[in-house]
């Protein structure tokens, strides 16, 4: 049987908020089995839940947030988002103590090695994957992204277009087969990116304020300003990609089926899952009781060291 998983045990780490530019404490605690993701934040008394899904998520700019009735919200959640959905992560406490989860490098890599030391634990229930059956599309302009059916696993592909100087235009489009080992390699390290012209903006509106070119890509005008350059050619799309990986996984369910899109970004993201979740006839919810699907399914939790714990 595919198993659930979890973390074999708890860890924290303390980073610098993206948009409030303040220490933040994230504590990762193991999960029974079908808790799925529960975000808390544990700044306020008495402590605010949210459980991880797509209706949670209510504001999409610049980030992914989750937000409820009252406005509390956490921010910032899609690179550990990404990072859970590689790792097979199924079921987590996640205790923040401020707004937003830290933003690291700004990119899914820390998250990534972090919780890695302390290995995966299967628990005794089976993971849970979606088929997609039937194709879902959503549009905003000239922007799209789709969901179709697909025999092997999770197909990714995805296209950009940003006319800059230092973005070639041959480096702006991505299609994977996903797997966790590739995305340790080729996708967890790409980071967030922006333009120092809306920095400014940012700014005078509160966000961005722990931003620097130590957890961003920043473009000027004519070149990128980063002293170490780019870490992948094609590092802009693949922090796209991320993205989609992260946003898609507010479904606290393993995709099987092919994502393709088109300049997308968090909210048509969410829109996209969102639109699948309201059609129960485009998809199917699955288990597997043998391994036998595992090289399909691109081994979630395959590049795990310490290896999985078993329950």
């Amino acid at each position: 049987m595919l198993k659930q998983c979890t973390l074999g045990k708890a860890i924290s780490v303390t980073g610098i908020g993206l948009h409030s530019g303040k220490k933040v404490t994230v504590n990762f605690r193991p999960a029974p089995k079908n808790t799925g993701l529960v975000y808390r934040r544990t700044d306020l008394e008495p402590n605010v839940e949210f459980k991880c899904t797509a209706d949670a998520v209510r504001d999409t700019q610049l980030c992914t947030a989750l937000v409820n009735e009252a406005g509390v919200r956490i921010s910032t959640i899609e690179h550990l988002q990404a990072a859970l959905f590689a790792l097979g992560i199924d079921n987590l406490y996640i205790d923040v103590n401020a707004p937003e989860i830290p933003i690291m490098d700004g990119s899914a890599y820390p998250f990534v090695y972090l919780l890695s030391q302390v290995g995966i634990k299967e628990l005794a229930a089976p993971k849970q994957f979606i088929k997609i059956t039937k194709p879902v599309r959503v549009e905003d302009g000239e922007k799209w992204a789709m969901l179709e059916p697909s025999a092997n696993g999770l197909q990714l592909d995805l296209t950009i277009d940003f006319k800059h100087p230092a973005m070639d235009p041959e480096k702006q489009h991505v299609s994977v087969d996903f797997s966790g080992s590739l995305f340790k390699s080729d996708i967890a390290s790409a980071r967030t990116f922006c333009f120092l012209k809306d920095v400014e903006f940012m700014h005078a509106h509160n966000l961005a304020l722990g931003g620097s070119l130590d957890n961003a890509v920043v473009l000027d005008e004519f070149r990128v300003l980063n002293s170490d350059g780019l870490r992948y050619e094609d590092e802009f799309v693949k922090h796209k990609l991320l993205d989609c990986i992260g946003d898609l996984y507010m479904s606290n369910k393993v995709l099987l089926g092919r994502f393709s899109a088109y300049k997308t970004g968090h909210h048509l993201n969410n829109q996209m899952l969102r639109e699948l979740l309201a059609h129960p006839e485009c998809y199917e919810v699955k288990t597997f009781k043998s391994e036998e699907h595992a090289d399909v399914l691109g081994t979630p939790i395959d590049f795990i060291s310490p290896a999985v714990v078993s329950a």
